[in-house]
């Protein structure tokens, strides 16, 4: 008897997506604002989403069910790096979890993937497609085998902070303890070769993947991410604070930049006043608070997080600028949530900065990354040219609002669920 013929949804049917994320931290972090932004822009065109996650979970719209596949939450707040005790363990799953992390490796890609395979298994029949959200684990792979549709999503590859992070290394102690954390890269460059659709976020990264991961570029698809201009715009009366800057810092990590934003404040406070808040949560422990003691920068450095996006919109309306200062970005929401707020932007020509920030004098002021001299020479001519930093405010704004929205992103990223049901219908059917 021969098999069952594939037969895939019709071209205007709504789709039932099953939506990866192996963490999907709220507020800070990409993911976890690309999947809320993406899930209800999806449901907005009549589609069905349901998102499955790991700690931290997502805050989602009430439209969009959330499975939670809990892990051992290893590197939850305030004590990341915590050691599970055995009696935590509930299944095979986390034996993995923990064993891999006593490698020293991140070990939470390779965790969630079992976690999703194990639980979506068993409900091919109650979704269309799985989109993963940079997961890349072995058991993505395992439900494309088993002859699931995937569309994989990549905004960067994380062979790019690997690479930063070992050029950072304080000594071989800290170089080898990188190497292992970033081990799990070797187990995502495989599953991306493997997977038939990828999914990125700009021409930049999609060059990195196809030459990081050896991946054909013919199968990666160029799909930004949006931003809410309804949300994200200027507040009528709001004054700007002079000399005020706003950066955001997602993670503490070299290819972020911010020891190079520190060190140009330090720079340009010696003539002038500066502040500088940075929306992101500040650990005793981190280099951007060795790098702030260092340089006296405490009582004019402030840490905000956990806040809410209405929040967010308020600091950039009363910033003078707002600054990414990354070595490279896939993409940079926070470049575009700050230019559609009408604030002008300073950011580096890392990865993708300028092909999303647009040209330099015109709606937005580039300089180099890594080079804490050129931020500050930056930063200090746009603080001394009020006109032209109200006009590349203007004009930010406007170039986000013409190319840029969440409603957008989720309309071509269905025309991608659709060309991997397409892809996968010729597989299965011959």
């Amino acid at each position: 008897m021969s098999a069952a013929r594939y037969i895939p949804p019709s071209d205007d049917a709504p789709l039932r997506i099953a939506l990866l994320t192996y963490r999907g931290k709220p507020h800070v972090g990409g993911q976890g604002v690309y999947v809320r932004h993406l899930s209800n822009a999806l449901v907005d065109l009549g589609h069905s989403v349901e998102v499955f996650s790991g700690q931290p979970y997502p805050i989602l719209d009430e439209r969009v069910p959330l499975v939670k596949l809990p892990s051992l939450d290893i590197w939850a707040d305030p004590h990341p790096m915590r050691k599970p005790r055995l009696g935590e363990w509930n299944d095979w799953t986390d034996a993995v979890e923990h064993m891999s992390f006593n490698t020293g490796s991140f070990s939470e890609p390779l965790a969630f993937s079992l976690r999703a395979w194990k639980h979506l298994h068993t409900r091919r029949h109650d979704f269309d497609l799985i989109q993963d959200n940079q997961t890349l684990g072995w058991g993505i792979l395992k439900l494309h085998q088993e002859g699931w549709p995937i569309l994989e999503t990549i905004h960067h590859p994380i062979t790019v902070d690997r690479r930063l992070e070992l050029e950072h290394a304080r000594g071989w102690t800290e170089h080898w303890g990188k190497r292992r954390w970033y081990s799990f890269t070797k187990m995502q460059t495989r599953v991306a070769k493997r997977l038939p659709r990828i999914m990125s976020v700009s021409e930049s990264s999609k060059g990195d993947i196809a030459a990081d991961h050896d991946v054909d570029p013919d199968k990666i698809h160029v799909v930004p991410v949006g931003v809410n201009p309804d949300l994200f715009l200027p507040v009528a009366g709001v004054e700007r604070r002079p000399g005020h800057l706003v950066t955001t810092a997602s993670a503490d990590v070299a290819m972020k930049g911010l020891k190079y934003l520190l060190e140009a404040v330090a720079k340009l406070r010696t003539e002038r006043h500066m502040e500088l808040t940075i929306i992101g949560q500040r650990r005793p422990d981190s280099q951007a608070s060795r790098t702030m003691t260092e340089l006296g920068l405490d009582d004019c450095v402030n840490f905000v997080s956990g806040v809410p996006d209405e929040r967010i919109v308020e600091l950039y309306s009363e910033a003078e600028l707002a600054v990414v200062p990354s070595l490279y970005e896939g993409f940079s929401l926070p470049a575009i949530e700050a230019m559609s707020c009408g604030v002008a932007l300073v950011a580096t020509t890392g990865g993708a900065l300028p092909e999303v920030a647009g040209t330099h004098g015109e709606t937005c002021f580039l300089t180099t990354p890594g080079d804490s001299e050129a931020l500050a020479a930056t930063i200090r001519d746009a603080l001394d040219n009020p006109e032209l930093r109200a006009k590349i405010g203007t004009q930010g704004r406007k170039r986000v609002k013409d190319q840029w929205s969440w409603r957008h992103t989720a309309t071509r990223t269905v025309e991608q669920y659709r060309e991997v049901l397409a892809e996968h219908t010729i597989r299965m059917n011959g």
